[in-house]
């Protein structure tokens, strides 16, 4: 029997219990890597001698019955540090000097049994939500021709290809969900303060998170990311809503029924000027349909976002770009992330940077929107995913209009901080997957796990992509 294709909770549930050793899961896997990554084009670099030789030290731990993740093998984003390792960022321009030791979320995973196998390719300097850079172009296992979307997009092709069971992403602008909702996958952005954010946070946006094909897993990946194993499993009903409440009566003590939330539906949240294809919308439709047959209250959503919060989505991409290219050389940098980075410096200048509007609607403007809902569903893309093509040596128009108009719907809740997650539903008819984006207040994380895990008992999907 090949592990490969095994979620994380079957494979370190097997790992601890004796049935199967660590280096033998990752042998596996690495083989897989080397199989099929060629076609797709997940990671900048395999560690495969590495990743057997932690296996190895790993099986002879003494507390390996105890590991969450044991012998569990993943791929962590080209944005964070893997201590030995570069992290390039997708750039030529980056240093190439080994990182002294992991970030706090590497080293989190890897306490817990986790074996990283690899580092995954991103566009340069994470700054767009289709993945190519001098690193290559990678592809969505789903259609070859298209993008897996980014820019955790290395991440999201190896989990949806099969390669490992679980994969670190960061989400910036939507760079957990786009390629989540690309790849058919489930992703979870916290909301801030949960989980050590990346080095390059864009302004407290930026958030690392899961990537996995199970609800299950991705509530393993992210309780160990956060330190913090009550969101392994939560209880349904504490995570829906407000713990065991117990009511009074005569005669005695008995649990109340568990709370449901009140979900609000926006199939098309977008501000004027903006479409998300009727597919998507009759996604999101569906899903609350399911949510509110297991009991919640759906009601609808049709206001729309304004063209003031989309503008400051807009400048603030490019301001994040003006401040990543800072100590770089811009000889080395790709014409995308040049073009990127002139518009964040020449809008600066006359105060267009993005930031009153990320602090209005982050201070209440989120909160206002959102009105009095628990939870609120909507696309996660506007478009099918784009062509996987050399985006970054393309300038700004061509990049510009191609996130904004396949990708806009996700940036509003990093510039809020709130969590959000996309969670597969259907096949659209090119035969890509759709994603819909659930949406909580700060600290909602739990009530998105419970929710993501009614749609997938009520609608299980397809768990990797038939790679062909």
């Amino acid at each position: 029997m090949s592990w490969v294709g095994s979620s994380a909770v079957e494979i370190a549930d097997a790992v601890r219990r004796g049935k199967v050793t660590a280096p033998v899961v990752v042998a596996e896997h690495l083989d897989a890597i080397a199989e099929r990554d060629g076609r797709v084009g997940a990671f900048r670099v395999v560690l495969a001698e590495r990743a057997l030789a932690e296996a190895r030290v790993l099986q002879e731990r003494e507390d390996l019955a105890g590991l969450p993740l044991a012998g569990v093998p993943i791929a962590v984003k080209d944005n964070v540090a893997v201590g030995g390792e570069t992290s390039r960022n997708g750039s030529a321009a980056t240093p190439d000097v080994a990182a002294q030791e992991d970030h706090p979320v590497v080293a989190r995973l890897r306490a817990a049994g986790a074996v990283v196998v690899g580092i995954t390719n991103v566009p340069e300097l994470c700054l767009a939500g289709v993945t190519d850079s001098v690193y290559g172009v990678t592809r969505n296992p789903w259609d070859l021709r298209r993008t897996p979307g980014g820019s955790s997009g290395g991440s999201a092709a190896a989990v949806a290809a099969g390669m490992v069971p679980l994969a670190h992403g960061a989400d910036g602008l939507g760079s957990l969900r786009i390629p989540a909702a690309c790849c058919g996958l489930v992703s979870i952005k916290p909301g801030q303060g949960v989980v050590p954010p990346p080095e390059h946070n864009w302004y407290r946006m930026s958030e690392n998170g899961p990537m996995a094909t199970t609800v299950a897993d991705l509530a393993l990946a992210l309780a160990v990311m956060a330190g913090d194993m009550s969101l392994a499993t939560p209880d349904e009903s504490e995570a829906l809503g407000v713990g065991r409440a117990i009511d009074d009566y005569p005669g005695g003590l008995t649990l109340s029924d568990p709370p449901r939330l009140r979900i609000a539906v926006a199939p098309m949240p977008l501000p004027p000027g903006f479409s998300v294809d009727a597919e998507f919308q009759r996604a999101v439709t569906g899903a609350a349909e399911v949510l509110g047959a297991a009991g919640h209250t759906v009601v609808e959503h049709t206001e729309r976002m304004s063209l003031r919060l989309g503008a400051a989505a807009v400048t603030t991409w490019f301001a994040c770009a003006a401040g990543d290219v800072e100590g770089l050389e811009p000889r080395g940098l790709e014409r995308r992330t040049r073009s990127l980075a002139r518009a964040g410096r020449l809008l600066s200048k006359v105060g267009a940077d993005g930031a009153t509007g990320r602090d209005r609607w982050r201070a209440y403007g989120a909160d206002q929107w959102f009105g009095n809902a628990d939870v609120l569903v909507t696309p996660t893309l506007a478009a099918v995913p784009p062509p996987a093509e050399r985006w970054g040596r393309r300038g700004l128009l061509a990049n510009a209009r191609v996130n904004l108009v396949y990708a806009p719907a996700t940036a509003a809740w990093n510039m809020a901080g709130w969590p959000a997650m996309s969670v597969p539903y259907g096949r659209h008819s090119t035969g890509t997957p759709i994603g819909v984006q659930l949406v909580a207040a700060p600290g909602g994380e739990a009530q998105l796990l419970a929710l993501a895990g009614q749609l997938e008992a009520a609608r299980p999907w397809t768990r990797h992509a038939p790679l062909t």
